[in-house]
Formats: structure tokens, C-alpha cells, sequence
């Protein structure tokens, strides 16, 4: 029950957007904003690369429907894979830099406490 606190620093923002009405002008508007969300473009073109050349790959071995499961499958692993090792990688950076933020004050008190023991002795 903890965790369902609106405080808590683990729950990531939920962001809201306005709808037009029609579908495909909303979902066409949510395309044209992907390179914002964090990770997505770089996931999206590792994911598209992969895709295309192991779809080549087995383009040339077999024949072009097994050739483009294999690309849409891989597409869909690398682009996945990737984009969750970049989210823990961008969770990891936000922890430290808190972590650094959270310890700056204490670094500049343990300063100020010991300049006037030293002038003293």
C-alpha cells in the first residue's frame, strides 16, 4: 500500500495528452512525437538495422516469407532489448546524480565543521 502513494519517487509521471477525436490524426500526432520519449529512436533504428539485415540474411538462404518473420522478429527482440537496457541505464543515471545531489549539503557542512577545529588547534 506503500507504493501507491502519489509521492513516491519510484512512479514515473503519467502524461496526458488531448485527443482530437479521430483515431488515426491521434495515433498520426503520437508518431511525430516518438523521438521524445526517452530511448525510443535509438531502440527503434538498432531494431530497424537488425531487422533489415537478418532479413537479408535469410532472404538469400530461404524463401522471402520465412525471410521476413525472421526480420520482424528480430526487430521486434533488438528494438525491446535495447530500449529496456537503455531505461536501466537512464534509471542508474538518475539514482547517482540524486545520490549526488542528496550528498552536496553534507560535503559542505563537513567542511564548514571542520575549517574552525582546525584554526582552533
Amino acid at each position: 500500500m506503500a507504493d501507491n502513494k502519489p509521492d513516491s519517487p519510484s512512479r514515473r509521471p503519467i502524461y496526458k495528452t488531448e485527443t482530437t477525436g479521430s483515431y488515426w490524426q491521434d495515433v498520426w500526432e503520437a508518431c511525430k512525437r516518438l523521438g521524445e520519449i526517452p530511448c525510443a529512436r535509438h531502440s527503434l533504428l538498432n531494431g530497424i538495422a537488425s531487422g533489415a539485415g537478418v532479413g537479408v540474411i535469410r532472404a538469400i538462404s530461404t524463401n522471402p516469407w520465412i525471410a521476413s518473420n525472421w526480420a520482424v522478429g528480430t526487430f521486434v527482440v533488438i528494438s525491446l532489448g535495447s530500449w529496456t537496457i537503455c531505461q536501466k541505464n537512464l534509471e542508474a543515471e538518475r539514482r547517482r546524480v540524486a545520490m549526488v545531489v542528496e550528498e552536496m549539503p553534507k560535503r559542505f557542512l563537513k567542511k564548514k565543521e571542520t575549517g574552525p577545529d582546525d584554526q582552533q588547534s
